[in-house]
């Protein structure tokens, strides 16, 4: 089986020669700290690390043109600055490895005049750099690929929390809750004027939503309020990819989202990732829980791969048996941190092909 072949098969719980091997992605200070480790500086490092092959389309949903860098001012100790999304910033230099998380400081939309004045301009579905120049190009390899090709279709919630902020959106659902909701249909009805070139023209594989709308201790709003303000504007953007053929739609949140995973699948939502294991989250029991309706990617504890084989393969033997019902790809519960060393992850890419080549007999 090739790469694409095997990722369908999977993910429709038909019969493969193993899951897919991918990754969710690497941190800049991680890949830094494995070139210090001897992994060479002059190779693809998927190919290094024997990762399969997986690519999203350079399609543009968000704002453009975004709002460019620019920086507000400067010290010894930090630097100020307004990025891309038009949040401005303020990242402390660290003499370190891991780096740090900047201090938010202003947010480009607090009214609905922002709204009208600087956001809704930079969401024209037909600003001609939302496609990339060489798109019939594209679409020419696109049509003999043997690897997975996914589309970014956009998001609901998050995005208007980050414009905002999440105290910002929260006081406007409470303030002002039909603005809010016609902030929401009118993204929803962007992303779709936006992707329909994308999903006519091309023999697309999966779709990416996302929200990252939860924290350890649960979502950033409840389970009502999802069905308030959300569902339907969910399942109208779920529904145009189903229709248009594209039955695996993935909702991308980190921390703890389980309360709100009946929601998304009653949208048409059919897939959840990284399922992060800090905040809870658990690929076994939520196969016990939604069965093979709720599709799954990630769930390995990426402070297993930092403490080294035993945790690794103790990680990788828990999630074997969700490997051999389908429908799941074990990557990381995130990016790969810097704290896990090259030797360790090369272990865990090594036992990961071991386990899923047979996941009965894993040991």
């Amino acid at each position: 089986m090739n790469d694409r072949e095997r990722f369908l098969a999977t993910m429709n719980y038909e019969p493969v020669d193993h899951c897919p091997w991918m990754e969710m992605g690497y941190w800049p200070e991680t890949l830094t700290r494995w070139h210090d480790e001897g992994m060479p500086k002059d190779v693809h490092y998927q190919e290094f690390l024997g990762i399969d092959r997986r690519t999203t389309m350079p399609v543009n949903l968000n704002l453009c043109p975004g709002f460019g860098h620019e920086v507000l001012e400067v010290t010894e100790d930090y630097e100020i600055f307004r990025g891309g999304d038009g949040v401005v910033r303020k990242q402390f230099k660290r003499d370190t490895k891991v780096g740090s998380m900047p201090q938010w400081l202003r947010y480009p939309m607090e009214t609905r005049d922002d709204w009208e004045s600087e956001i809704k301009p930079r969401l024209r579905a037909e600003s001609p750099a939302r496609y990339p120049l060489y798109w019939e190009d594209l679409k020419r390899m696109w049509a003999g690929r043997d690897w997975p090709l996914g589309l970014r279709g956009g998001s609901v919630f998050g995005w208007i929390r980050n414009w905002m902020g999440l105290e910002g959106i929260s006081q406007a659902l409470y303030d002002d809750p039909e603005w809010v909701q016609e902030m929401m249909n009118y993204l929803v009805d962007h992303y779709m004027a936006t992707a329909r070139r994308a999903v006519e023209e091309v023999d697309i594989d999966y779709i990416l939503l996302w929200e990252d709308m939860a924290y350890k201790a649960g979502p950033m709003i409840s389970p009502r309020m999802f069905r308030q303000f959300m569902l339907e504007p969910t399942r109208r953007l779920a529904t145009f990819f189903h229709d248009h053929g594209i039955h695996i739609i993935f909702m991308d949140s980190d921390g703890y989202p389980e309360p709100l995973v009946p929601l998304w699948l009653e949208a048409g939502v059919t897939g959840l990732y990284p399922v992060e294991r800090a905040a809870g989250m658990d690929v076994v029991d939520l196969r016990e829980k939604y069965g093979r309706q709720l599709r799954l990617i990630g769930g390995i504890d990426k402070r297993a791969m930092a403490l080294g084989p035993a945790a690794i393969d103790a990680e990788l033997a828990h999630v074997a048996p969700v490997v051999a019902d389908g429908g799941y790809m074990p990557w990381c519960d995130h990016f790969v941190p810097p704290d896990v060393s090259l030797e360790n992850y090369q272990y865990y890419v090594r036992r990961l092909k071991e386990m899923t080549l047979d996941p009965v007999g894993f040991r």
